[in-house]
């Protein structure tokens, strides 16, 4: 484990004044301020508030080109992907479309099967989206890089609308775009929308703003008539959640609007059912609940099994078949758990090899004949959290190459890095790319070797010993006032995630008792500001000192009707 290095936010005081003069909670205040909030208006979640769709670089072409498909009934075929924000994206594009007037029988879907097909629009999935028929194709979260694909569809005589949000293709040091009849992706070299950070269904949600506009001045139903897309934003919310996105001013808004809907019980069926599958009250639903509760249960249907179901799910509207979709994501995502564990610790035995001293290298790149190809994303990332280090996790796919989804860590891109080793080694790669966190890769088995010495020696060359420290923001001691459960219910309403990360405090406690419950948390009473507290830390089993500095964050717990607070541990000071 690479013990975190705990540091105290920057909480700039006079910012912290000014939003609590403008009515802003006294705790919120200084949380905000700390997170980069500069005034009281970007704390303003309304929907007046989104930034328009008319600065989304294609987004008018594209809704051009769907109001006259719209209007001359043609025969649409959404290409999805296979997790949580493809499957969000493409039940956002079908509600959405449908709303907006397509005729019944004109709107289908594909979606990839991970191992089966890869990712994104290719030339299969064109042959495969044949099949229904389609005049136009639309992806979602998807089609940025697929240069074959889009000229296979065109040479079929499809149209293409493009809509994602990953970086395009990196080839020869340029990043050229696929010939597709138009392309909305804030990330293309041409965009200069503000918000960066749109998830595929943030995108997608842009587009249908965009295409009800252009029906709108086209004259088919005006500003009092039109639909409401605000009721897809329940969607919207779980795909940016989960998708880990940054959640910048405009993604929080889209996040607390669906939250809201949420909330006051005015969200899909599907939605509704998961959270019933997943013991999750709806009335105090959390972007905590999107990202770690319902978010899994549609990802491993792409991970195990056929997105196809997950995608069902927040299309029906029938509550009977999104209960029974819904149990039925449970039980695929409980298998996943089971599948991740084995994983997990067929890994963990291959780092002790890797790591006769215990030192963890600059980077992790792991394989085994056994590993499955539907989780190497999810245990790349556990073993990043761990180890503070980039980590490259490798499956064999159905095709006989090998199968990588890597995890990073702050500054060390790692599909900029992916792009050194393709040019120093060509040929190794088959195909890459993602983001600065996150990317993807393909390779013959016999390469895997070359690539993990290529790797190691990007971050050996990028990475110094400052950047391999972990380091553990906080907001430092929490008064004594607001440890009451109404602070935390406070806390809990808020939209907090990647980039405005939940509130972790630090205090100095004396430990009064501790004890091992489940045989793998250790349960601690804690003097805390003159007061005794419970705190809980999960998987640790080693006691901790008469007196500590613990860094934790406040949760609530039911217990005979009355509401706990509670300090869950993250690290020690």
């Amino acid at each position: 484990m690479n013990t975190p290095l705990i540091e105290t936010r920057d909480c700039p005081p006079r910012v912290a004044f000014a939003l609590e003069q403008a009515g802003v909670h006294p705790l919120l205040a200084r949380l905000f301020a700390a997170r980069g909030v500069r005034a009281p208006q970007e704390l303003d979640d309304s929907l007046g508030q989104l930034l328009p769709p008319g600065a989304l670089h294609g987004a008018a072409e594209a809704a051009c080109v769907l109001a006259d498909a719209l209007q001359q009934a043609q025969r649409i075929c959404v290409i999805a992907d296979y997790d949580c924000d493809g499957a969000t994206a493409c039940a956002v594009a079908l509600r959405g479309l449908k709303m907006l007037g397509a005729k019944p029988g004109t709107l289908h879907y594909v979606v990839p099967d991970r191992a089966v097909h890869g990712y994104g629009l290719t030339p299969a999935i064109v042959d495969l989206s044949l099949r229904k028929e389609p005049q136009l194709l639309l992806t979602v979260d998807n089609g940025i890089a697929s240069h074959a694909g889009v000229a296979h569809a065109r040479a079929k005589g499809l149209g293409v609308v493009i809509t994602d949000h990953h970086l395009p293709a990196l080839i020869d040091g340029a990043t050229p775009l696929p010939d597709a009849t138009c392309i909305v992706n804030p990330n293309q070299p041409a965009c200069g929308f503000e918000s960066k950070h749109l998830a595929g269904v943030g995108v997608m949600f842009y587009v249908l703003l965009a295409l009800r506009a252009e029906l709108r001045s086209r004259g088919v139903f005006d500003a009092q008539t039109q639909p409401k897309l605000d009721a897809l934003l329940d969607l919207v919310a779980l795909g940016t959640v989960a998708d880990v996105v940054r959640l910048d001013a405009n993604n929080r808004r889209l996040v607390a609007q669906g939250l809201k809907r949420v909330r006051a019980g005015r969200m899909q069926p599907g939605l509704a059912a998961l959270f019933s599958a997943a013991a999750r009250d709806p009335r105090r639903a959390s972007a905590f609940d999107f990202g770690f509760a319902i978010g899994p249960r549609i990802n491993a249907a792409g991970r195990l099994s056929d997105m196809t179901l997950g995608i069902e799910c927040l299309l029906t509207d029938d509550p009977a078949r999104a209960a029974a979709l819904a149990q039925q994501l449970d039980s695929i995502n409980r298998e996943r758990r089971e599948v991740e564990a084995g994983m997990r610790e067929q890994a963990e035995a291959l780092l002790e090899s890797l790591m006769p001293e215990g030192d963890a290298p600059s980077a992790v790149v792991l394989f085994d004949p056994e590993f499955h190809e539907g989780v190497v994303g999810i245990v790349a990332g556990r073993l990043k959290d761990r180890l503070h280090r980039p980590t490259f996790v490798f499956a064999l796919g159905q095709d006989g190459l090998l199968k990588g989804s890597g995890r990073s860590i702050p500054g060390f891109h790692l599909r900029d890095a992916l792009d050194l080793v393709s040019k120093r080694h060509p040929g190794v790669l088959k195909k890459f790319g993602g983001h600065a966190m996150a990317a993807g890769c393909t390779l013959d088995e016999e390469h895997f070797d070359t690539f993990d010495e290529a790797l190691q020696q990007v971050a050996a060359e990028w990475l110094d010993a400052a950047t391999l420290q972990r380091r553990l923001r906080t907001d430092g001691g929490l008064p004594a006032e607001y440890f009451d459960a109404q602070t935390v219910q406070v806390l809990d309403s808020q939209v907090w995630g990647q980039a405005f990360e939940p509130p972790l405090f630090c205090d100095e406690v004396e430990v009064v008792a501790q004890r091992l419950v489940g045989e793998k948390h250790l349960k601690l009473r804690v003097r805390h500001c003159g007061a005794l507290r419970d705190a809980i830390w999960f998987g640790r089993v080693e006691p901790v000192a008469e007196r500590v500095r613990l860094a934790y964050r406040l949760s609530l717990d039911e217990y005979q009707g009355q509401l706990r607070v509670q300090m869950v541990v993250e690290a020690l000071g």
